[in-house]
């Protein structure tokens, strides 16, 4: 009797040990379904899904942008609150002459576009460094936003935007700060003026690429507008 018991024993004994390894397959495929229950030698679903992060030979976001983004983006999609796998970053912690948004699939773990955005015109020159949810202000406002729908507008086609973080950005709509296209968000803005051109709080993009990344990120997908703010990260509960 001992004898047959043995196998079965066995069996139970591997299938406890490696219960909570996550199969590499599914690790590089699709690390955000796996994200509030896994953790892999103790590593972060966060810290895995950006070493699994393929740029196609585009610049790479930090990490610390990226994983602050990624944190509050599977908060947001266990809510309900977002719906899309589709993650934008915007990283006003870099100069605005430089691509400094990001738009990445998180099913396939890739960076599907890089560029240029405008920052608010009161909340700085070249660098972003005042930030605000007031109506009037000029001011670009942090924190985390769910893509509305797409309209047209006197930029042409533009994406309206859902503030979800009250007090830091939950009047985004009321103050009609949205995704459009600029002709001062461009290269040759730069080459004249030293820096990048400024909204009246808009995240502004080139107007040669408004089209396909707002198809891309419109209904409903997560953008995070990131800068290193220890108030900021303090006051937003999806850090808490």
């Amino acid at each position: 009797m001992t004898y047959h018991l043995f196998p079965a024993v066995l069996l139970v004994f591997f299938s406890l040990l490696f219960k909570d390894v996550v199969p590499a397959d599914v690790k590089k495929t699709n690390p955000v379904y796996y994200s509030k229950n896994y953790k892999v030698n103790s590593v972060s679903a966060e810290e895995l899904a950006y070493s699994n992060l393929q740029s196609n030979d585009l610049p790479m976001p930090s990490r610390e942008g990226f994983m602050q983004a990624f944190k509050g983006f599977t908060k947001l999609k266990e809510k309900g609150l977002v719906t899309k796998n589709i993650l934008t970053l915007i990283d006003f912690s870099l100069s605005s002459n430089t691509k400094r948004l990001w738009v990445i699939d998180l099913n396939s773990n890739l960076v599907l576009f890089n560029t240029l955005v405008a920052h608010g015109r009161n909340t700085g020159n070249e660098y972003a460094n005042s930030f605000s949810n007031v109506s009037e202000s000029f001011k670009s406002s942090l924190g985390f936003y769910a893509t509305g729908e797409i309209y047209r507008g006197k930029h042409g086609a533009s994406l309206k935007l859902d503030g979800l973080e009250k007090g830091i950005n939950s009047n985004a709509r009321e103050r009609a700060v949205v995704i459009h296209g600029a002709d001062y968000v461009s290269e040759s803005f730069i080459h004249n003026n030293k820096r990048l051109g400024r909204s009246l709080g808009c995240p502004a993009i080139p107007v040669e690429l408004t089209d396909k990344i707002i198809k891309t990120i419109k209904d409903k997908s997560c953008l995070f507008i990131y800068y290193p703010s220890p108030s900021y990260k303090g006051t937003s509960v999806l850090f808490s």
